[in-house]
C-alpha cells in the first residue's frame, strides 16, 4: 500500500516568534503551499499535523490531527498522532516531512520505502553525510502504524529523543544529498531560502 503523507507543523517556532512557521511566505508561496505541493504526488493520502485551532487550516481541505501527548513532547508526538490516523483509516504506513522544510527530495517517499524494504525494517529514516559523519533527519521518516502503542508508551515514559527509539527497532537510513533537509528556523534561513529558489539551487 502507498504510504500517507503527515505534515509536522505542530511545534512552537520560537526562534520565528511564535505562531505557524508553515504560513511563511517564500517568493509568493507559503511553506505550507510548497511541502504540501512536493509531497502530494508521492503519497496516497494526506494529513497535516498541528495543535490549537484547526479552522486556520480550512483552506488546505486536510485533516488536521492534533497531538496527543500533552506539553509538545517534539516530532514524535506528530508521528504518533500520524499513525494513529493511518489506523484508523485502515493505512499500514506514513511517511512524514516539516512543514519549514520547503526543498526536501520528490523522490523522498520511493527511497524511503526502498531503504526500509532492503533493511528488512519498519522504520527508515533520511540521512545525509556531512563532514564525513552521518546525520539523520527523523521528521523525514517512513513509519508503520502498528508501532502506535509501543510509540505511545516510550512517550508516556518521557522519550522525548526520536533516534533512542527508532533505534530500538533497527531503523534503516536513506542517504540523500546534504541540503536536501534546509530547513527554516529564523527570518535569516527565510531570506537564505529566497536566495536558492532566485539562483535556481532548488
Amino acid at each position: 500500500m502507498t504510504p500517507a503523507g503527515v505534515v509536522l507543523a505542530g511545534g512552537l517556532a520560537r526562534r520565528m516568534g511564535g505562531g505557524d512557521k508553515g504560513a511563511l511566505l517564500l517568493a509568493g508561496m507559503t511553506l505550507f503551499d510548497r511541502v504540501i505541493d512536493r509531497i502530494g504526488p508521492q503519497v496516497g493520502r494526506l494529513a497535516l499535523n498541528a495543535n490549537g485551532d484547526p479552522d486556520r487550516f480550512a483552506e488546505y481541505g486536510l485533516p488536521v490531527l492534533p497531538d496527543s501527548v500533552a506539553e509538545f513532547p517534539g516530532p514524535l508526538a506528530g508521528v504518533l498522532a500520524g499513525m494513529d490516523w493511518a489506523a484508523e483509516e485502515g493505512i499500514s504506513h506514513i511517511v512524514t516531512v516539516a512543514a519549514d522544510t520547503p526543498f526536501f527530495p520528490e523522490d523522498l517517499v520511493a527511497r524511503l520505502t526502498r531503504a526500509a524494504e532492503k533493511a528488512s525494517t519498519p522504520i527508515a529514516l533520511s540521512g545525509t553525510q556531512e563532514e564525513g559523519r552521518l546525520i539523520r533527519h527523523p521528521t523525514f521518516g517512513l513509519w508503520p502504524a502498528n508501532l502506535r502503542e509501543d510509540l505511545r508508551a516510550a512517550l508516556g515514559e518521557g522519550l522525548r529523543k526520536v533516534v533512542l527509539w527508532t533505534d530500538k527497532h533497527g531503523a534503516a537510513t536513506a542517504l540523500f544529498p546534504d541540503d536536501a533537509f534546509f530547513n527554516i528556523n529564523t527570518p535569516e534561513d527565510l531570506a537564505e531560502a529566497e536566495v536558492k529558489l532566485a539562483q535556481g539551487a532548488v
